[in-house]
């Protein structure tokens, strides 16, 4: 078996730090904001290069914040990519706005910024590019559609970990998810929200405690999305070790293209220029997809899809009024792309086998 991710590997590199965090945490019982929480937000805003990080219950709540953070006129457009996981609109309608979908590149898969600019009217106030698979959404053109548009910008990086873009604007807001599959992932849920400038970054950590920074006054309505302290202390130990794990899944996936390239019907995934690619995912595309799934799958290769339905097919986004057609690249790889096996500890005999599994089921369609 060889599996998609394998979270064991990575525990075993971090298990005694974790081990000893979790005994101070549980000595000090500082369960809720400890001092891992502060610590862990300041070496990750480091990491990123922002100024401000605030950490948050999980990556959906991130993006949520994030919007609401912004002060959004209520029932607002928000452009979004139709091929993202669902969790991108879900948290655009509880922040109180309307998904407006927009299609990808052909190339990357990532948000298209003409169709993104088509789709955004007189009542859109924000955009949100997504960092899909691991590497960064055209963020010149992004912020080019935002400044003519006067629309906010919000990031779903959590896909993104560690990624960089040449010649970029810097990042204003920018949510993220440490759901355990991650490039950077603790050990249930946790996010955070990335910020450029103490605004909204102070208006976020008051929304994730009640609308409270004196105990007991409230400033405005919030809710409870705090980062868990046992969390953080698994994510300080993770953080660590994120740029070399990196740079491994980079070395993955040039490995992958080397055994790939030769192999009939296999569309291989791109980087495109400027961008560092983390590879939280290696997606590539191929025909009759739903079988070449099963057979890694019975051979004993965990691949995996992300995501077969985009967004305007979902039935809980009906009411959006689009069905088949309306964003037809975004369609057309739902129903080819296929995750392989992908992360820190992947071994090149393992890729080896993947390869040739891949190539010995493709010739047998």
């Amino acid at each position: 078996m060889i599996p998609f991710v394998d979270l064991r590997a990575a525990h075993a590199e971090v298990a005694e730090e974790v081990l000893q965090g979790f005994d101070r945490v549980l000595q000090n019982t500082s369960f809720v904001q400890g001092p891992d929480v502060a610590a862990f937000e300041e070496e990750f805003a480091a990491f990123s290069g922002v100024p401000h990080c605030v950490g948050v219950g999980n990556g959906t709540d991130a993006i949520e914040l994030a919007l609401r953070a912004c002060g959004l006129p209520p029932g607002a457009g928000a452009v979004l990519p139709a091929n993202t996981f669902v969790a991108t609109a879900e948290a655009v309608v509880r922040a109180g706005l309307r998904p407006i979908l927009a299609d990808c590149d052909d190339d990357h898969l990532l948000l298209d910024p003409e169709s993104a600019a088509t789709a955004t009217g007189p009542d859109t106030a924000a955009i949100l590019p997504v960092h899909l698979y691991g590497q960064q959404a055209p963020m010149a053109a992004v912020h080019e559609l935002a400044a003519r548009r006067g629309l906010a910008v919000v990031e779903d990086g959590a896909q993104s970990q560690g990624s960089e873009q040449a010649g970029r604007p810097p990042v204003g807001l920018a949510a993220t998810s440490f759901y355990p599959g991650k490039n950077l992932g603790a050990y249930g849920e946790a996010g955070a929200v990335l910020a450029s400038s103490p605004g909204p970054a102070r208006a976020i950590r008051l929304l994730t405690s009640h609308g409270s920074e004196v105990k007991y006054r409230h400033e405005t309505l919030g809710f409870n999305s705090r980062l868990d302290t046992l969390q953080a202390v698994v994510l300080r130990a993770k953080l660590k070790r994120l740029a070399r794990w990196n740079e491994l899944r980079r070395a993955a996936a040039d490995r992958y293209e080397t055994l790939l390239s030769g192999v009939d019907g296999v569309r291989l995934p791109r980087t495109a220029p400027g961008n560092v690619h983390v590879w939280h995912l290696y997606v590539i595309r191929v025909p009759e997809r739903d079988k070449v799934l099963a057979g890694l799958q019975e051979a004993g290769v965990q691949a995996q899809i992300h995501y077969p339905v985009p967004v305007h097919l979902q039935p809980a986004f009906r009411h959006l009024g689009h069905g088949p057609g309306d964003f037809p690249v975004a369609e057309k790889a739902a129903g080819e792309i296929l995750s392989l096996p992908m992360h820190p500890h992947l071994t090149p005999a393992q890729q080896e086998e993947v390869a040739e599994t891949l190539a010995k089921v493709l010739g047998q369609l």
